[in-house]
């Protein structure tokens, strides 16, 4: 198993906990990315939005790219996955700038590619926001013109969102950056099995996230690629007694008042059919990390996450907090000595 973190751009994880000692700043960002490669830790998730989608609009969200540029150049061994919308970003010009961030960072940079979903801050943005289908459509050229940019000496295209003509992108990386990509739709995952190398899921139990890597790799064979990586979304509390970790999941899942954080809420929920009261507690934290169950003590964890690795899972994408302890934590007592398969 590989390991990888969030990086807290957000300011933390927690919708109905407004103070989570760990500030959404560069300072914050780079001491936890210089920590997270000493303690063992493969990758950081570096998403992108520009409003702050977990402790409310009003308040700080890093932006992506130039903090990626910057831990680029201070670190040595971490791999950047760096979330990148389409609509956000002309292809041609990102093919260039991301070329360069790679080559700062000796080849460790790679694309977390989303094909948004935020209509809103599109909007606020002054920027084009597809109907779900054509935001597929418009990624799938998007990445045509990337990766042209970045295997061609010259690259020409002409497609329905966008167009070169025998384009230019020197340097190139140093390799090509993995594109990570994520979605549970028909075209999302037709897309994907096509043009990316990883698929990326939201949390989920094992069995369902091994009938999803199933699905994925019969739908890559068909498409006729190498096989993919599959990575997940959780978050992860250990500590010393089950008691112990079950009363920390109780204080980050206790909602009174709606905080800020939760202004999406209502729009998430109406694409779920599960009852109100448990989406409440589960929405406390994003990307339906709590799913995966990776609440207990060291032993615990270790036997759920090799039971994840046996239903062939690759990666997984932490959230903790507050996130330096925890992540230390982590790294310490489950990551060292973690089982390499499950108990059968």
């Amino acid at each position: 198993m590989r390991y990888g973190y969030w990086m807290p751009v957000f300011g933390g994880w927690l919708r109905n906990v407004a103070d989570e000692n760990m500030d959404a700043s560069w300072d914050y960002a780079r001491r936890l990315t210089l920590d997270a490669e000493r303690w063992g830790y493969d990758l950081t998730l570096i998403a992108e939005l520009n409003l702050n989608d977990i402790k409310g609009i009003e308040q700080p969200a890093l932006d992506a790219w130039s903090t990626a540029a910057a831990l680029a150049a201070i670190t040595e061994r971490l791999e950047l996955m760096v979330a990148v919308r389409p609509n956000f970003h002309h292809p041609a010009l990102f093919a260039k700038a991301a070329a360069n961030i790679d080559r700062i960072s000796g080849g460790r940079l790679a694309l977390n590619v989303v094909s948004s979903w935020w209509a809103d801050e599109a909007r606020q943005y002054g920027l084009v926001f597809d109907q779900h289908d054509d935001r597929y459509a418009r990624t799938a050229e998007w990445l045509q013109v990337v990766d042209g940019l970045w295997t061609q000496e010259r690259f020409s295209f002409a497609g329905q969102f966008y167009n070169t003509d025998a384009a230019i992108c020197a340097p190139k990386p140093v390799k090509r950056p993995t594109v990570y990509a994520g979605g549970e739709s028909e075209a999302a995952k037709t897309l994907i099995a096509r043009q990316c190398d990883a698929y990326v899921m939201h949390g989920d139990p094992v069995d369902v996230v091994a009938g999803k890597i199933a699905d994925m790799a019969a739908r890559r064979a068909a498409a006729g690629g190498p096989a993919m990586q599959y990575g997940m979304a959780a978050y992860a509390i250990v500590r010393d007694s089950e008691a112990e970790a079950l009363r920390e999941l109780d204080r980050i899942t206790t909602v009174g008042e709606l905080p800020a954080g939760y202004a999406n809420f209502d729009q998430w929920l109406s694409g779920t059919q599960l009852e109100r009261e448990f989406k409440l507690q589960e929405y406390a934290v994003s990307n339906r990390g709590l799913r995966p169950n990776l609440v207990g003590t060291p032993e615990q964890l270790k036997q759920r996450i090799a039971d994840y690795e046996g239903a062939g899972l690759d990666l997984l994408l932490l959230q903790m907090s507050p996130q330096a302890e925890e992540m230390e934590r982590f790294a310490a007592q489950v990551m060292a000595k973690a089982p390499v398969s499950a108990v059968t």
